[in-house]
C-alpha cells in the first residue's frame, strides 16, 4: 500500500443519471453520482477508486465545493448542497444557479440533454495489486492500482462524456513534469498549422 505514481490530477466521466428533486422548492436540485468503483485502464494500468471507509476525503466539496460546465473553472453553474457515499458511489445534491450561463445547462439537464457527469480528483495514495493477486482487503484482483486516498475537487457537468457507461469513461490526466493531454493537443495543433512553438 502507498506506492506512489505520478497522476496527481485526473478526470473521471460517466453517464451517471442526473436525478430532478420533487417538491416545491426543489425545482433546480439535482441528485447525481459523480464516481464509482468501476475499474478503468489507464496508460499505466487499471486504476479503481476505493468508496470505503476513509478513502475519499470529501472535505473539499463539502467546504467550498461547485458544479462546473465542462471543467470550465470560469463556468461555475450550481453550487454543492451536500455530498455522501452510497453502494460505493460519491453521490451528491446539487443546486443551479439562476444566472443566464447556469440558466442555459440547468434547461439542458432537466430536458435530459446534458446527462454527463465527470469528477475531478487527485489521489494521495496507492495500492499496487499484483497480476491474479488480491488486494489487502480482499475486495479487488489485480493487477490494478487502487486510490485509497483520494480528493474530488470538482464536479462538472459535461456535454460529451468519454463513454457513456457509468464509471468507466475518463478523459484527462497529467503527469507531473510531461505536459498536459491538453496542452500536447495544443502544441500538436500549433504544429499542424505551421507554429514553430
Amino acid at each position: 500500500m502507498g506506492s506512489s505514481t505520478t497522476d496527481r490530477s485526473m478526470i473521471r466521466e460517466y453517464n451517471a443519471g442526473i436525478r430532478a428533486l420533487g417538491g416545491e422548492g426543489n425545482e433546480r436540485k439535482f441528485e447525481l453520482s459523480f464516481s464509482s468503483e468501476e475499474p478503468y485502464t489507464r496508460y499505466w494500468g487499471v486504476e479503481i477508486l476505493d468508496h470505503g471507509e476513509g478513502c475519499m476525503d470529501l472535505t473539499r466539496l463539502r467546504e467550498i465545493g461547485c458544479v462546473l460546465f465542462n471543467h470550465n473553472r470560469d463556468a461555475v453553474i450550481a453550487k454543492v448542497n451536500r455530498v455522501w457515499t452510497e453502494n460505493n458511489r460519491g453521490k451528491a445534491e446539487i443546486e443551479f444557479d439562476t444566472d443566464e450561463d447556469a440558466e442555459k445547462i440547468y434547461q439542458k439537464v432537466k430536458s435530459g440533454t446534458l446527462k454527463g457527469v465527470s469528477v475531478g480528483y487527485v489521489v494521495d495514495a496507492w495500492e499496487e495489486v499484483l497480476n491474479n493477486k488480491e488486494s489487502a482487503d480482499g475486495r479487488f484482483k489485480g493487477p490494478c492500482r487502487i486510490a485509497r486516498k483520494w480528493t474530488p475537487y470538482e464536479i462538472s457537468i459535461v456535454s460529451v462524456p468519454a463513454d457513456a457507461t457509468v464509471g468507466v469513461g475518463r478523459q484527462m490526466e497529467k503527469p507531473s513534469g510531461l505536459l498536459g493531454l491538453y496542452e500536447k493537443q495544443l502544441q500538436i495543433n500549433k504544429k499542424r498549422a505551421g507554429g514553430k512553438r
